[in-house]
């Protein structure tokens, strides 16, 4: 009676894992929004560092976060390594800066070491510009099992339409 129910169990195990090593490997969560200011206005909140972790939620949300920059202040280069209890560590440095895009390389090592890329895009359309944040890179299998289980655009992605909401919130102080 026992063997009969493990070997259910183990089917049932393997053909979860096939399933989950069949997911894609790369990802990409993206959130938009519209803001009433001009790229010149919200680009510097973005590729210099220290203002982009005046809006940036993940900084916001570990206190006790222990920021250092290096680098130019802002731009290409400009970069910042970071340590929490609730933030993890890593290092973010911006490796492209033009009027309408900013592009970061993302390290993290702690909870978990990923390799990531950022990338703001900035659209003007008329007196609005619409402002995109996203990240991707590649899913080692522990990190395709995290997502079957929790929604990582939900989590991550609801975290970037919270920071475009306080950029926007900062940008447009600074437009008036």
């Amino acid at each position: 009676m026992l063997l009969p129910a493990l070997v259910i169990v183990g089917l049932v195990a393997i053909a979860f894992g096939i399933y989950v090593a069949s997911q894609p490997s790369d990802f990409r969560i993206e959130r938009t929004r519209d803001m009433l200011a001009a790229p010149d206005k919200i680009l510097p909140l973005i590729d210099d560092l220290s203002g982009f972790n005046r809006w940036n939620p993940f900084a916001k949300a570990d206190p006790g976060v222990k920021i250092v920059y290096s680098g130019p202040a802002r731009g290409v280069g400009a970069t910042y390594d970071w340590s929490g209890k609730k933030s993890g560590a890593g290092r973010m440095q911006v490796i492209e800066s033009v009027a309408t895009k900013v592009v970061m390389k993302l390290d993290f090592d702690k909870p978990f070491r990923a390799h990531n890329q950022a990338e703001f895009t900035l659209h003007p359309k008329g007196p609005t510009t619409a402002v995109t944040w996203a990240m991707t890179g590649t899913r080692p299998f522990s990190h395709k099992l995290m997502g079957t289980l929790f929604s990582m655009d939900k989590m991550v992605g609801g975290e970037f339409a919270k920071g475009l909401v306080d950029l926007e919130a900062i940008a447009t102080k600074s437009v008036t």
